[in-house]
């Protein structure tokens, strides 16, 4: 659909986990902005005043309300009214290690799947998911860059929280299966060999069908969001670890190095080199 344009938001720089604390705002505005659509997953947790937020119908965010927001789920901000709101944005391809991952992302599929997307967290419980907010956000801004394990606990922690008060209603009805399967299926397996066709067989659709229905549901491409997945991961990769950049590239799905760092180049105006020096190590690299 021809507003469901994507997002250049570039609110985490790339990072594989970021958390904002915004507000209040002033009084009350209102936005007609198109709708957009990100590569990472996000949770608004609400403290303070009020936001519309248009995404697959219209909900009013109040005080101890939680916004999920699926990786590739169209939507827009409406108006708000003196909103002070807590954000988190991940990469889901990042955070799919092992068997736990299923229940990391739990509240994201049930919302894609056609649940609710807003959660009322219970008033007692609100301070102790603000406390892991911002504990979470101490550690991604640690000096040097923080542990990966600990943001990745204190993430399932805030998790757990919004799974624990939510009510998830029905399934989603067959019309957004399809969408939402390709997803799915992207962000568990876009660090393999995968192409559109291979999609397509997974999910029992031509090509052409499924190209179609992802790029009009969500303004990408089935191979942009396999190529977002995986640099998700390599960008997880150069700010966590030391591998060299070849041995990234082979790790998230490119034997040539070179493809590999022409991508990235393309994505983030800067080689990976650059990247981890400017994100990780604070230096004023300029891109390269």
């Amino acid at each position: 659909m021809s507003e469901r344009v994507r997002a250049e938001d570039r609110q985490g720089h790339g990072r594989p986990l970021f958390v904002i604390e915004r507000g209040p705002t002033e009084g009350s505005s209102s936005h007609s902005g198109s709708a957009v659509t990100h590569d990472y997953a996000v949770l608004a947790f609400h403290i303070g005043g009020s936001t519309t937020m248009e995404q697959r119908g219209q909900w009013t965010l109040e005080e101890g309300d939680v916004l999920l927001i699926p990786a590739g789920a169209p939507h827009r901000q409406l108006t708000t009214r003196q909103s002070r709101a807590w954000g988190v944005g991940f990469c889901p391809v990042c955070f799919l290690a092992d068997e736990t991952s299923e229940e990391l992302l739990a509240p994201f599929e049930h919302v894609r799947a056609g649940a609710a997307a807003v959660v009322k967290i219970p008033e007692g419980r609100r301070p102790f998911l603000e406390s892991l907010l911002r504990e979470l956000r101490h550690e991604v801004e640690r000096e040097g860059g923080g542990s990966f394990a600990i943001e990745r606990s204190l993430l399932t922690l805030i998790l757990a929280e919004v799974a624990r008060a939510a009510s998830w209603g029905q399934r989603a009805g067959a019309s957004d299966s399809l969408v939402t399967e390709a997803l799915r299926y992207i962000e568990r397996h876009c660090l393999e060999p995968l192409s559109l066709r291979d999609v397509a067989a997974a999910v029992h659709r031509s090509p052409a069908h499924l190209t179609t229905a992802v790029r009009e549901a969500t303004g990408r491409s089935v191979q942009e969001w396999i190529i977002a997945g995986r640099l998700s991961e390599a960008r997880r990769r150069l700010l966590h670890t030391d591998e060299i950049v070849a041995v990234i590239a082979e790790r998230v799905g490119y034997a040539d190095p070179t493809h590999f760092i022409r991508l990235f180049r393309r994505a983030h105006g800067m080689t990976p080199a650059a990247w981890r020096a400017h994100y990780r190590h604070g230096s004023p690299a300029a891109p390269g």
